[in-house]
């Protein structure tokens, strides 16, 4: 999914900070851990912040907005910040607190009367903490394939939410819920007058000045000095349409600068106050910051930390004796990471413009540990050599599954019999055709079927036999990656198909039985 991209340095600025407080790694070595990390990973282009005590040390872009252009980033070049988004939306729901407006432990039907879960106890429990906090019951990103770049409103996306049966009990595990923010939304929406999106312009990105984020894809798409997404394809980096993700909107679709993010930054580190005013009052602040829900216990390959824990859009670890307050965000064609360490006054964020790296985190922890006076350790080799490692392995499965296609084994029921719809008791439906060319031979005879989605106009999938009632899918969008279906065949007759999707977007299989 990615090759061949030029390296640009743009803006570097040490804002009047003595040279003693900027550690040697920032100073000496930055430069070149950034630019080798990028032609590694083959990343188009990045965005580095770091703000220390009230002050912007680092603002730089480096590399190119888009592949096979020479439109170098900069310090106000706009990228999708994904799930960095949630920590703007849980701090939209304290404001409203603080106005009176709506107390954080009020139950969703109060806003939402016609909101169902599938276990009417859970429907008429469930309260604005639980949907911000990933602790409804359901597992990690279990429904995202049916909304993520759907057809779907956020009003559909809710009421499909609801039909769900989540795998485990209520507020007994975490599971990381897109929707729930989708849910989120819809609440402030119905409190304050004002769309997710324009509160969040009024309250939160007008006064701390944030004058080129926007809060909608579509907004991005239609905004200048962007970075284009951009993935893997077939080992190399190609450039990928901006998608519209506004029906989950207040989950991940702000697009921001390293230039607006400092204005975040700084209030998020001096208690809500940012050119000298409070702009977020500190009370709201310190209630994004509740610690909520018990993600995992987590380990560190050389340094001390135990827990991770997850408030409102923000999660929590300890660290070397401090608690670090961060988030990542990933939409197709970016990824990225903001950090906060209250403690020290330190925040970093790093913005990259494709889906597949691993550098936006290493970079990241690089950065954090010079600051806490850390050794060095060179993450990114560690994590780029796990990266070839996996590789290396799809890349060997990869092959192996088309050696089989290759042999041209004959389905055990004709083509035509795989032919049909099939529903998902909750998505809808899917249809399977058979692919073929009448005026080519080869094709004519070949095992292949065509996928189309109810509510996923602009997504298709090539199925090609591969031998015991499998087929393999190759979506015509690359970041839904290319998986395996097995199909249920009883009786002589086709009973049900298992669709996947690719890890980065839903890790459930979602049954289609045929009609």
């Amino acid at each position: 999914m990615k090759k061949l991209f030029i390296t640009f340095i743009i803006i570097f600025s040490y804002i009047n900070l003595p040279a003693q407080e900027i550690p040697s790694f920032i100073t000496d070595s930055l430069d070149i851990y950034i630019n080798r990390g990028l032609q590694n990973w083959q990343i188009p282009g990045a965005a580095v912040l770091i703000v220390k005590d009230g002050k912007v040390v680092v603002a730089k872009g480096y590399g190119v907005k888009e592949l096979g252009t020479y439109d170098k980033v900069d310090e106000n070049t706009l990228f999708m910040i994904g799930s960095n988004t949630k920590a703007f939306t849980g701090t939209a729901l304290a404001l409203l607190e603080e106005e009176s407006k709506l107390k954080l432990d009020d139950k969703v039907i109060k806003y939402l009367p016609d909101f169902k879960m599938k276990d009417e106890w859970v429907t008429n429990h469930l309260n604005l903490l639980d949907i911000v906090s990933h602790r409804m019951g359901l597992e990690t990103f279990q429904g995202d394939f049916m909304y993520w770049t759907s057809d779907l409103t956020a009003d559909e996306v809710i009421e499909k939410f609801g039909k769900l049966t989540p795998k485990y009990d209520f507020r007994t595990k975490y599971g990381y819920t897109n929707a729930g923010y989708a849910i989120a939304g819809k609440v402030i929406e119905k409190v304050s007058g004002l769309s997710w999106g324009e509160f969040v312009k009024e309250k939160i990105f007008k006064p701390l000045e944030m004058k080129r984020t926007v809060p909608l894809s579509v907004d991005f798409m239609n905004a200048d000095n962007i970075a284009k997404p951009h993935t893997l394809v077939e080992g190399k980096m190609s450039v990928i349409p901006i998608q519209n993700i506004d029906n989950l909107a207040p989950c991940g679709s702000i697009g921001s600068s390293i230039n607006d993010l400092s204005h975040w930054l700084i209030a998020q580190l001096d208690s809500g106050k940012y050119n000298n005013e409070s702009v977020i009052p500190f009370s709201a602040i310190q209630k994004t910051r509740q610690l909520l829900s018990i993600e995992r216990r987590v380990r560190h390959p050389y340094n001390k930390t135990h827990y991770s824990l997850y408030g409102m859009g923000w999660a929590f670890q300890d660290y070397e004796g401090r608690e670090i307050v961060m988030h990542t965000g990933g939409v197709n064609g970016f990824v990225t990471s903001l950090t906060l360490v209250p403690e020290e006054k330190l925040g970093i964020v790093v913005l990259t413009n494709t889906d597949q790296n691993a550098f936006f985190q290493s970079l990241k922890w690089e950065i954090l540990d010079a600051y806490l006076g850390l050794p060095y350790r060179n993450y990114d080799s560690t994590f780029y050599a796990a990266f070839l490692k996996r590789r290396e392995a799809n890349e060997k499965w990869l092959k192996e599954v088309r050696d089989s296609i290759s042999l041209n084994f004959e389905p055990e029921l004709d083509l035509s019999e795989f032919e049909g719809k099939y529903l998902h008791d909750v998505y809808g439906f899917a249809e399977l055709k058979k692919i073929s060319d009448d005026s080519n031979t080869e094709l004519k005879h070949k095992p292949e079927l065509e996928l189309t989605l109810e509510h996923h106009s602009k997504l298709k999938g090539k199925l090609e036999y591969i031998g015991n009632n499998r087929f393999l899918c190759t979506y015509s969008d690359p970041t839904y990656g290319i998986k395996v279906f097995p199909f249920e065949i009883e009786n002589g007759k086709i009973k049900s198909f298992d669709l996947y999707v690719d890890d980065f977007i839903d890790y459930q299989a979602y049954k289609f039985v045929k009609q």
